[in-house]
């Protein structure tokens, strides 16, 4: 199906990322206890993603929520455990103290749905964003849409008319998981890490949240 063969990308985009060291910039290791040799080594890698994954494999997954649905445990997103941090802060603060910012916060917006199809919040938002940004899509070098579902970025994709050649090239939840409280942060990071690697300017980043709620973010790397 087209959810699966959507799912099946993410994981290969992800793990392309992963072996071309597209992350590195962005994981910071953490010290873990080896519950065999009780030493502690850094963990510096996702273990979430499932290299090799294939459409086919993909589909013989059993439904989850319906028993004639398409979301599966293998094109939604995870719920995993991570963390994501960052700092804002206006252009004199990060100049008086000699910091060099990894981008500008351009605009940003919230905007709400019918909860019956919260998945596409991230249309209104991105669009407000776009607006008070004075920027259209066309302008976008990278976008990067938390994949909640595979069918809801499919949905957020066919609405907004997006470009999967500019669209999450790294993987995105489905491969990497869903820690609710560190995605959008985890994306903002990525989206201005991704931008300044490949020499793009400007970026938009958008998620939905439960309840129907969405939230998209414009930024311009530095």
């Amino acid at each position: 199906s087209e959810v699966d063969c959507y799912a099946a990308r993410s994981q290969s985009c992800a793990q392309a990322a992963w072996q071309s060291g597209a992350y590195a910039d962005e994981v910071v290791p953490v010290m873990v206890r080896d519950r065999k040799t009780r030493q502690e080594q850094p963990w510096a890698a996702d273990e979430h993603m499932r290299p090799g994954t294939t459409p086919e494999a993909l589909a013989k997954l059993p439904p989850h929520f319906k028993k004639d649905g398409v979301v599966t445990a293998g094109n939604a997103s995870g719920i995993c455990d991570g963390a994501a941090a960052l700092i804002l802060a206006d252009e004199r603060f990060a100049t008086e103290r000699g910091l060099r910012p990894l981008g500008r916060l351009v605009s940003w917006a919230a905007a709400g749905v019918d909860p019956k199809v919260m998945g596409l919040g991230p249309v209104p938002a991105s669009r407000l964003a776009l607006e008070r940004a004075q920027l259209t899509l066309d302008d976008m070098d990278l976008i990067e849409v938390n994949e909640a579902f595979a069918a809801q970025y499919l949905a957020v994709e066919r609405e907004l008319g997006l470009d999967r050649e500019r669209t999450n090239l790294e993987g995105g939840a489905v491969a990497l998981g869903h820690p609710l409280g560190a995605s959008g942060a985890r994306i903002t990071l990525h989206l201005l890490h991704a931008l300044r690697r490949r020499g793009g300017r400007y970026g938009l980043g958008t998620a939905c949240v439960g309840g129907g709620q969405g939230m998209a973010v414009v930024v311009e790397a530095m």
